[in-house]
């Protein structure tokens, strides 16, 4: 593999940075810390790098600002003191790094705003406008409305998301660990850091341990699976120590810092990793073994006339399941018509869609290109 990081010929970066990171000992913000990054920042800026950043600390600086002795542990008093903490994360981030001459804008997701379509379009074209127009995002996930049905769960899961739905070229997850070792470094003094391997690779998940503190919820478990889910949209991650001096600098200078999660995969082909791996699923149809036999064997799209049944209720562009004879799932994609316009034309051949609906979107139910096998 490569002795250059792959951060070096990276033109978009998703920059992940935890709590540990920009928080005092989980003490409230610490802007001493955050300037610091506002620095690295700028100088990325200055090589012609795009940077979305993904920030932990909401929830350390509300608890600060509280006066609580410690993080709670109720969803509701998580949630408040993220609200909190969101004033604090967007004012520390706003003056810091307008000191070093970059502008910023707050983005708050959560899993549902991927997940959904509409959300997930509308969620891209803003941060593709915020980096045409020079402005650094500062993302962190919606805690104070999150439930588990909608939740990410971690930043580091988020980081990957966001590198997915942007097409970045390389993920940085900066903690307070030096990379990926073969086994756990603070149990097994031979345990030896890995500086390149492959995302997505099983063996990777045995090497991870729990969570690396108090402050945050994260551990290397969670960055080997984001490093894996970056990998779907062909993007390799680097998972390095934050407190390494200029760490960013150095890694955009080619020099190689911590583990390199190199991704596998092709970007046409990640999209349809993306596709299998991260949208809810909203329905189903069922087909003949005509339909099967062409999705399958022959790479053709999903047309009307090989479905027998359709299952639930969705619009269009939602993602489906495509199930076989048995009730097997045999793909899934997103559907060009909703649920009811779908049983209205299964059975059909594409040439009546018309005659039936009066319009037509497609001439497919679902068009190859936003179809996966499973």
């Amino acid at each position: 593999m490569s002795e250059t990081s792959c951060i070096r010929d990276a033109r978009r970066l998703v920059v992940k940075v935890g709590s540990t990171l920009v928080t005092d000992e989980g003490r409230g913000l610490d802007p001493v810390a955050i300037d610091r990054w506002g620095a690295q920042l700028a100088r990325l800026r200055a090589f012609g790098k795009e940077v979305v950043m993904v920030s932990s600390g909401a929830i350390a600086e509300g608890v600060k600002r509280l006066g609580w002795p410690r993080r709670p542990s109720e969803i509701h008093e998580l949630q408040a003191a993220a609200a909190v903490g969101q004033m604090g994360l967007a004012q520390v981030y706003e003056s810091c790094f307008r000191a070093h001459g970059l502008q910023t804008a707050q983005v708050l997701l959560t899993h549902e705003d991927l997940a959904d379509r509409t959300r997930y379009l509308n969620a891209r074209s803003t941060l593709l406008t915020l980096l045409r127009l020079g402005v650094v995002p500062i993302i962190n996930e919606n805690d104070t409305v999150v439930t588990d049905e909608i939740k990410v769960g971690d930043n580091d899961t988020l980081g990957a998301l966001v590198t997915n739905l942007i097409d970045a070229d390389a993920l940085v997850i900066l903690t307070d660990q030096k990379g990926l070792y073969t086994a756990d470094p603070r149990r097994d003094p031979d345990a030896r850091l890995l500086p390149s391997v492959i995302a997505g690779d099983p063996a990777l998940e045995g090497m991870a341990g729990g969570a690396g503190s108090s402050i945050g919820k994260g551990g290397m478990i969670t960055k080997v699976l984001a490093a894996r889910r970056a990998a779907y949209g062909g993007a390799s991650t680097v998972v390095c120590s934050g407190r390494e001096a200029d760490v960013l600098v150095r890694l955009a200078g080619g020099e190689r810092v911590g583990t390199e999660f190199v991704a596998q995969t092709p970007r046409l082909a990640a999209r349809k990793q993306w596709l299998a791996d991260h949208l809810q699923l909203r329905g189903a149809v069922r087909v003949d073994a005509g339909a099967e036999r062409a999705l399958r064997d022959d790479g053709k799209s999903l047309l009307p006339i090989g479905v027998v049944e359709v299952v639930g209720d969705f619009e269009r562009g939602e993602a489906v399941a495509v199930l076989d004879a048995q009730g097997r799932e045999l793909a899934r994609g997103l559907i060009n018509y909703g649920a009811s316009d779908a049983r209205r034309i299964a059975r059909r051949p594409s040439s009546e869609i018309e005659a039936v609906l009066g319009f037509v979107e497609e001439s497919e139910l679902i068009h190859r290109d936003n179809l996966v096998l499973r």
